[in-house]
């Protein structure tokens, strides 16, 4: 698989983690929406099926069908991994989803970066620097204050969403090693694919199955599936073709800004005034902290 190699290459970097980040904010709008329909277990199951038949088919139009079958064992193993952690992290996202306003869950993801970070320190020996620990405080001091007083409200779908990011940042890190060796097309296939079997096994297995929900709860998830398992992360695992690993995630990081106002064009939903204030100085400390670990990765090159 040779031909998925690319030198590094800053503006395709940018441009690739840039739209991946939009398609992802549009895909968790559409997602808050179709949870007014659907239960957090039925939806999963329809979003993931959806995604595994656009990634079939995107693999079929761009000629790599093949490909599917020609992993060496331990990319089959780090495929299956892939898809075993995007499936629990679509079930303990969307159920935290389906309790929280998106504004506020997308400023719980910027605790994406710090857990990224920790399993780049598991599996690529990366090392953690003294300096890096005071963004980290901030963020969550922005945490608390998003919370207190508040946590009988918020606090199991601030506990999901945390949960849904440490499954997230170990797709990352699997995302980010075996792109160089396994197009991201193929990874999205066994990412969408392995993770809609073992979502439909646990709805059917905990009796949520439930087809009642409006139509247009059904072309919403059908749509939303679309924009951010396959369309967006496939843009974003392109940019690990071309950009390390922590420059895609500080694009990912100001997705906020984002879903702030897609939030309140298409649901009318805003956070409350404590978590919106919460949010912003999580976001700082997201930046903060990315902003270090990308001067730490320049300077290591150099």
């Amino acid at each position: 698989m040779s031909d998925i190699l690319q030198k590094p290459n800053t503006v395709k970097g940018l441009l690739y983690s840039s739209i991946g980040m939009l398609f992802l904010s549009g895909g968790l709008i559409t997602a808050k929406y179709a949870l007014g329909g659907f239960n957090f277990a039925m939806f999963s199951t329809v979003w993931c099926i959806s995604a595994a038949i656009y990634a079939f088919l995107f693999v079929v139009f761009t000629g790599k069908a093949r490909q599917i079958f020609q992993l060496s064992r331990p990319e089959r193993a780090n495929v299956v991994l892939l898809g075993v952690f995007t499936g629990v992290g679509m079930i303990l996202g969307w159920a935290g989803l389906a309790l929280l306003d998106p504004s506020f869950a997308a400023f719980l993801w910027r605790f994406l970066p710090v857990l990224t970070i920790l399993a780049g320190m598991i599996w690529l020996d990366e090392r953690l620097m003294l300096k890096e620990l005071f963004p980290i405080i901030v963020m969550i001091a922005g945490g608390a204050i998003s919370t207190i007083g508040r946590w009988h409200i918020v606090g199991t779908g601030v506990i999901l969403v945390l949960l849904s990011c440490v499954t997230a940042a170990v797709q990352m890190v699997i995302g980010k090693t075996q792109s160089t060796s396994i197009h991201p097309t193929i990874l999205i296939f066994y990412r969408s694919v392995i993770s809609a079997i073992l979502v439909t096994a646990w709805t059917i297995a905990t009796g949520k199955l439930d087809f009642s929900p409006a139509k247009n709860y059904w072309i919403v998830t059908i749509i939303g599936a679309f924009l951010g398992p396959v369309a967006g992360f496939w843009l974003t695992f392109q940019s690990y073709r071309f950009w390390d690993l922590t420059r895609s995630s500080i694009v990912l990081t100001v997705q906020p800004i984002i879903v702030l106002p897609l939030a309140y064009i298409f649901l009318r939903q805003l956070p409350a005034t404590q978590g919106l204030v919460g949010g912003i100085i999580i976001l700082i400390g997201a930046l903060w902290l990315t902003y270090i670990h990308m001067t730490k990765k320049t300077t290591i090159v150099k």
